[in-house]
């Protein structure tokens, strides 16, 4: 008897270890993938989805139909964090600390987070890192090609003084047409790229007579001070510290180039849930435009320690620049139409990219924006 259950169990066991070994082969076959360098991790994404199908409690994410999402404050989406993204060249509105005062009693604080120009900006807003900043008008058409979800919600004045192609004090460069076949810096996709697209244009060169060097401002000072590079296109504060520190000569600078500024973008998640939050912050960045106009001399004082650089310097910056806010039209999608299409016959972006795809209704722009 003790002999017959034995065997039964024995058999038993056999038989649970070919089952086993059938849907082993058959996991094998599910998740084998033809591509060898993605292989493991998809199979790895595989397992994981895998295991999360699983799960005796599977977690469910609310969605949001993007066709039919209207601008409007969700009670149960409000932020009460605003995540915001600054560059050195906008740190005023940090600096004077209005947001925080005028979004406290609503329960509602602000982050920053600094940045070295528009295109690492975005590339953060893109992965939720940030909900809203300025960028020039460069940034936001590569964020568009890239598959960012932003929407434009103002545009910052033309300034075209602010930014400009600067060579060494005793360098033998002395028009445009003599950058052919020398080293740029800049950083790529920024407005200093459109800058130097344009006045490369002027000159009757085409963008391939010049070679690149695509850095950071602060790697595209360094490169510039050591001489690796023939040029560096860049914008205040880092223009004016360059003119005053390494005595840089300006090549040219935006002036009769430049038709248009930059922009504040917002995730379109921000926007479409935080209308009034949105509003606010609008009104507040407008008073401080309007006030930075009739107040040079104090925003000047206000930057020259925050930025670490001298007030005379500062002052430089400052006096050159525009303030106030533009509002979005369709003479401004227009002109950043005209830039898209700039960058994609450069082949400098893998797409064409449609502006309006990334804009507002016109009832909406009117809901949200303060006065311009």
């Amino acid at each position: 008897m003790i002999s017959l259950i034995f065997r039964l169990l024995i058999r038993k066991w056999i038989s649970s270890i070919q089952l086993r070994n059938i849907l082993f082969k058959n996991q094998q076959k599910l998740f084998s993938c033809s591509v060898p360098i993605a292989g493991a991790f998809v199979t790895g994404l595989c397992l994981s989805l895998l295991f999360t199908a699983c799960s005796s409690t599977p977690t469910v994410t609310p969605t949001t139909s993007a066709t039919s999402a209207s601008v409007t404050n969700s009670t149960n989406n409000k932020a009460t964090v605003v995540k915001f993204g600054y560059q050195k060249s906008t740190i005023l509105l940090r600096t004077k600390g209005v947001l925080e005062k005028r979004l406290a009693p609503e329960g509602i604080t602000v982050q920053w987070t600094e940045f070295q120009a528009g295109p690492q900006l975005l590339e953060a807003m893109n992965v939720g890192s940030i909900d809203i900043g300025p960028v020039g008008e460069s940034p936001p058409i590569f964020a568009q090609a890239a598959g960012a979800s932003l929407i434009y919600v103002v545009g910052t004045a033309a300034t075209p003084a602010s930014s400009a192609i600067l060579v060494p004090e005793n360098s033998s460069i002395q028009k445009l047409t003599d950058l052919k076949g020398k080293k740029v810096a800049f950083q790529k996709g920024s407005s200093a790229h459109l800058l130097l697209v344009q006045a490369l244009e002027k000159a009757g060169l085409k963008y391939t007579d010049i070679e690149p060097k695509y850095l950071a401002p602060a790697d595209a000072r360094a490169a510039f001070v050591k001489g690796s590079v023939d040029a560096w296109v860049i914008w205040d504060p880092f223009y004016a510290a360059a003119q005053e520190a390494t005595k840089a000569r300006v090549l040219i600078d935006g002036t009769g180039i430049n038709k248009q500024g930059g922009y504040y973008l917002m995730s379109r998640k921000f926007v479409t849930e935080n209308s009034q939050t949105v509003k606010v912050i609008l009104e507040e960045i407008q008073n401080l435009e309007e006030w930075s106009k009739q107040n040079r001399e104090e925003v000047a004082k206000t930057l020259a320690p925050a930025l670490g650089i001298d007030l005379e310097t500062m002052r430089k910056a400052t006096n050159r620049r525009t303030f106030g806010l533009v509002a979005i039209d369709d003479n401004l999608i227009n002109l950043q139409q005209g830039v898209a299409d700039t960058y994609y016959k450069l082949k400098l972006i893998p797409k064409q990219v449609n502006v309006k795809d990334a804009v507002l209704t016109k009832e909406q722009y009117t809901a949200l924006s303060p006065k311009t």
